[in-house]
C-alpha cells in the first residue's frame, strides 16, 4: 500500500482480487481462528449481527447459521471483489438472510435496529480515525449489545509473519522499517492501548485475551515436505503480510522470494504440512 493509497483503493485493487480468488485458502488458514472468535462472539438465535470487514464471508456466513432465519446479519466491508464473491457463496437451509453491502465502518450510518452482536476477524486494523470508527460501532450496537473481533499481536509473536519475512528482507534491503502506527495488522498489538482506545470510543467491560493456534500454510497432498513448503511459501508470500514488500516486484524478485522463502519453511514441514503459529488478541466490548 502506497502512502497516498486509501484503503478503499487498497483492498478494491490488486490485492481484493488475489485474496478474492484465495478465498478457499485463507478460510482453510484462519479457520482455527475463525472458530476462536465465533465460541467468543456467543451468537443467539434471533441476534442481529453486523460483520465489520466481513471480506469474502465466511465469518457472516457462520453468523447468519448461528442466528438462525429470526436472525439477522449485516456483512460489511470496502472490497468489491471481495463481495462479489461473498455475494455468490450459499447460504446454509434456516441460516438468517444476509445483507452484504459495500461500506465503511468508520462513517456507516447502519440501518435498521441495533444490533446485539458485533463481530471481526482482523477487520478492525485498518480504519483511518480507529476511536471513531469503534465509537460508531459503539452506536451500532444495543445498549447491552457487544463487539467480539480478533486483531494480531505484536509481530514478534507471529511466526507465521517473521519466518518468511526473515526470508525476504535480504532480497528488499530499501524495504525500511514496518509502520505498526498507522492501518496495518500490527496496529493494535498493545493491549494496554487497545483497552484506552475502546473506552474513549464508549465501550465498557473490554477483555483483551491471548489466543495463540497453529496455522497450517500449505499442505501436500502426496505428504512431501518440499511441496508442502512451496505451497505455504505461496501463501506467505501472496497473501500474509510480507507481500507488502514485494508490491512492486517484477517477476524474477518474486520467484527468488517463493523459493527463499521455501527454503525457510521447509525445517517446519511436519506429515506433509508447513504449521507456524499466531498470536491474536480475542477482544470483547460491550
Amino acid at each position: 500500500m502506497t502512502a497516498t493509497m486509501t484503503q478503499a483503493e487498497y483492498w478494491n485493487g490488486a490485492v481484493g482480487q488475489r485474496w478474492a480468488r484465495s478465498q478457499g485458502v485463507l478460510d482453510a488458514v484462519f479457520a482455527p481462528l475463525t472458530e476462536a472468535l465465533l465460541a467468543a462472539a456467543d451468537l443467539r438465535p434471533s441476534d442481529g449481527v453486523l460483520d465489520v470487514g466481513c471480506g469474502s464471508g465466511a465469518t457472516a456466513l457462520m453468523a447468519a447459521e448461528a442466528v438462525g432465519a429470526a436472525g439477522r446479519v449485516v456483512a460489511a466491508d470496502l472490497s468489491e471483489p471481495l463481495l462479489a464473491v461473498a455475494r455468490a457463496r450459499p447460504v446454509p437451509a434456516g441460516a438468517a438472510p444476509i445483507d452484504w453491502i459495500v461500506a465503511d465502518a468508520e462513517t456507516q450510518a447502519f440501518a435498521g435496529p441495533p444490533f446485539a452482536r458485533a463481530i471481526s476477524r482482523f477487520g478492525v486494523m485498518f480504519f483511518s480515525d480507529s476511536r471513531a470508527a469503534f465509537a460508531n460501532l459503539r452506536r451500532a450496537l444495543a445498549p447491552h449489545g457487544r463487539l467480539t473481533f480478533l486483531c494480531w499481536q505484536a509481530m514478534a509473536d507471529n511466526p507465521w509473519v517473521t519466518v518468511p519475512r526473515a526470508a525476504v528482507l535480504p532480497l528488499v534491503p530499501d524495504a525500511g522499517p514496518p509502520d505498526f502506527a498507522g492501518p496495518g495488522p500490527f496496529r493494535f498489538a498493545d493491549a494496554d492501548a487497545l483497552r484506552r482506545l475502546l473506552a474513549e470510543a464508549g465501550f465498557g467491560a473490554v477483555s483483551v485475551a491471548p489466543v495463540v493456534r497453529d496455522l497450517v500454510l500449505g499442505r501436500a497432498a502426496d505428504g512431501s515436505a518440499r511441496a508442502a513448503a512451496e505451497a505455504a511459501a505461496a501463501v506467505a508470500v501472496e497473501l500474509g503480510p510480507v507481500s507488502r514488500l514485494l508490491r512492486d516486484a517484477e517477476p524474477p524478485l518474486r520467484r527468488a522470494a517463493l523459493a527463499a522463502v521455501a527454503e525457510a519453511l521447509l525445517p517446519h514441514a511436519d506429515d506433509g504440512a508447513v504449521r507456524l503459529a499466531a498470536g491474536c488478541w480475542l477482544v470483547s466490548a460491550g
